[in-house]
């Protein structure tokens, strides 16, 4: 029993230092352009682009809150903002949909690179897929005047738990403290689940119940537990596993495109879809068609990621050899 413990334990800490050393120093330098105003001021930028997708300027800072920090930032901006910000539930939904597909981009996209695919390429697929999904969603509820009831933000008005803006040293360090040891005890926890998962069989069953979606995405049947457990999770900790298995089972460039893409454009999907629902979206497209969506692409790269395509012979030839 000890020397299971043992081993469990110095499997969990390789794999949260590994983490760890990508995470704190994007997550410093995040924190750095928070307090220069940057974050702010790339929001500003996007605030002409909101127009076309159908969005008020204020989306802009929000979502650009969400892109370079996390969602719970972008929520506290949208607190900030609520005063000026008029949203129905359509416009609530497309943005919604817009933080789910696209946040802290810097820090996750540090974890995706570490575990074999391009930060850039996958970074730049939840940039796109935000884009065109909260585009499309704006465009169809607004031709068919679906979802157009109002949305009341006065709630978070008086939610003292929202703070807008960089908050004090002290406070971050604590703040990113605590978020590292909730890291490192959800990695213990997955390595124990999925340890008893494999003793019992129980992977394998969740992979046959799998089959027919990794065949549409292209996956290896070995990455369908990790991957599996990043989408309901989250990516650092899906991330992190994918980065310990995929140098003790060698997948290929494929596979782990394929997983770390599918794990960026669609994670923690318990969580973030809670705290997005919770603002006034609608479940059907921030979960459900979302979700459908991400599949559609991963579908099309499968396809374009074959055997004999230009890309998949990139993909072959960045293989190590053996």
């Amino acid at each position: 029993m000890v020397s299971y413990l043992i081993t469990i334990g110095t499997r969990s800490v390789r794999m949260f230092i590994t983490v760890a050393r990508i995470m704190l120093p994007v997550m410093f330098i995040v924190y750095i352009a928070d307090r220069l105003g940057l974050v702010r001021l790339a929001g500003e930028m996007l605030a002409p682009a909101m127009g076309l997708l159908g969005l008020p300027p204020e989306a802009g800072i929000i979502w650009a809150t969400t892109i370079l920090t996390n969602i719970y930032a972008g929520m506290a901006t949208m607190a900030v903002l609520s005063d000026s910000l008029h949203l129905n539930v359509a416009q609530m939904s497309a943005l919604g949909a817009m933080m789910l597909f696209a946040h802290n981009i810097p820090t996750e996209q540090s974890i995706v690179r570490k575990a074999g695919a391009s930060a850039l390429v996958t970074g730049g697929l939840r940039m796109g897929a935000g884009v065109l999904y909260g585009g499309l969603t704006g465009w169809v509820c607004h031709t068919f005047g679906l979802l157009q009831a109002p949305v009341s933000l006065a709630w978070m008005r008086h939610d003292e738990g929202l703070q807008q803006g960089p908050p004090d040293v002290l406070t971050w360090l604590w703040g990113t403290a605590e978020s590292m040891v909730l890291v490192f005890v959800v990695i213990v926890a997955l390595v124990l689940m999925l340890d008893v998962l494999e003793r019992f069989g129980i992977t394998r069953q969740i992979t046959r119940l799998l089959t027919p979606v990794l065949r549409l995405s292209g996956l290896e049947e070995r990455a369908a537990p990790l991957t599996t457990v990043g989408v309901l999770l989250g990516l650092a900790y899906g991330g992190a596993l994918i980065i310990e298995a995929a140098e003790r089972e060698n997948f290929s460039p494929r596979t782990r495109l394929l997983a770390l893409s599918w794990l960026s454009l669609c994670h923690a999907l318990i969580e973030d879809t809670v705290l997005i629902l919770a603002i006034g979206a609608d479940i059907w497209v921030v979960l459900v068609f979302r979700t459908l969506f991400t599949l559609g692409i991963l579908a099309l790269m499968a396809r374009l990621t074959r055997p004999g395509t230009p890309w998949g012979k990139r993909l072959q030839a960045s293989a190590p050899s053996a």
